[in-house]
């Protein structure tokens, strides 16, 4: 019984793709494993004149998944994305009813569609045309966010996984929440989240890399494949991503009340997480391991991770 049910969920989530429109350009999904440089690129692109990337977004694989009950249509896929677990409604200035009436207008209506229309909501909001993403879990969820919106490119930012760890260990400080991850525990993380995408992204297809190491140092020539793998004419403007960063990173500001046993998060934290992206590209931010992971440590994290270090082009084993 149980398989025939998740079929007929699988079925109807099938059914709930027939009738979109097609897609008439590429859509940037910017992934990752946390701590990765994301926000950094997410601010790049968001600073062209034609494309508008909200804050993480979080709601797509629930919405995904629950296409398949028999009773989703606008009003249900409304309150999907605005009672999300992760709470970040808020984050995006728009609402219910102006989303609510977009979805109603639909003709068939249609998951892939609904989806798109949040998006250019938020974008018409800002004076765009295109839009994007910029969530680093939907790095593990491409093949079913490919299967609904099939314009969408992948573009997986990987960082020197020693940073990662240095720089998630340094939030979960400021957060207070649970104990920093051990080199071990983060070197494993860091590793399985890496491999799975490097073998995930090339069978999803639309998918690339980048080193947040190279966005750092050689930002333009780096944006500009970028753009070019999203068919996106590129703009010095997206250079000056920092004179507009402050004021975009404001929308993620509010605090965040507790719910599905997620813990509240008080106002400010997650501005407080990203103050480095309201800068100009720092190098003092590439290698960070060397001067402040203690040697035990990184050889801890290279012992679990080093032969991926290496082949990803990053110094193991040395200094």
């Amino acid at each position: 019984m149980a398989k025939k049910v998740r079929f007929s969920f699988r079925y109807l989530r099938n059914r709930r793709l027939r009738g979109r429109s097609e897609p008439d350009v590429p859509v940037p999904f910017v992934v990752g494993v946390g701590r990765s440089g994301t926000t950094l690129l997410r601010l790049i692109l968001d600073a062209h004149p034609e494309l508008a990337i909200p804050p993480e977004t979080h709601f797509l694989p629930a919405l995904i998944q629950r296409s398949g009950q028999p009773l989703f249509g606008p009003r249900r896929a409304t309150r999907l994305i605005v009672t999300d677990e992760h709470r970040r409604w808020a984050d995006f200035g728009l609402e219910e009813e102006q989303l609510l009436e977009r979805l109603q207008e639909l003709r068939p209506f249609n998951l892939s569609d609904a989806v798109r229309a949040f998006y250019l909501l938020y974008a018409e909001r800002h004076g765009k045309p295109r839009w994007g993403d910029k969530t680093p879990t939907y790095v593990r969820r491409m093949g079913a966010i490919k299967r609904t919106l099939p314009e969408v490119r992948f573009i997986h930012v990987i960082r020197d996984g020693r940073d990662v760890m240095l720089s998630t260990n340094q939030r979960i400080k400021q957060r207070g929440h649970r104990d920093p991850l051990s080199p071990a525990a983060a070197a494993r993380r860091w590793r399985r989240q890496i491999t799975k995408a490097r073998e995930l992204g090339p069978r999803v297809g639309d998918y690339m890399e980048i080193r947040y190491e190279d966005l750092v140092t050689d930002t333009e020539a780096t944006v500009r494949r970028v753009c070019d793998f999203i068919a996106l004419d590129y703009d010095p403007q997206m250079l000056r991503y920092h004179e507009r960063a402050e004021e975009r990173l404001k929308e993620m500001a509010g605090a965040m009340p507790a719910r599905a046993g997620r813990p509240a998060r008080e106002a400010g934290e997650r501005l407080r997480a990203h103050r480095m992206a309201t800068k100009p590209p720092s190098k003092e931010r590439i290698a960070r391991w060397r001067e402040e992971m203690d040697p035990a440590d990184r050889a801890e994290f290279e012992r679990y991770a080093g032969s991926l270090l290496r082949e990803l082009g990053y110094e193991v084993g040395s200094g």
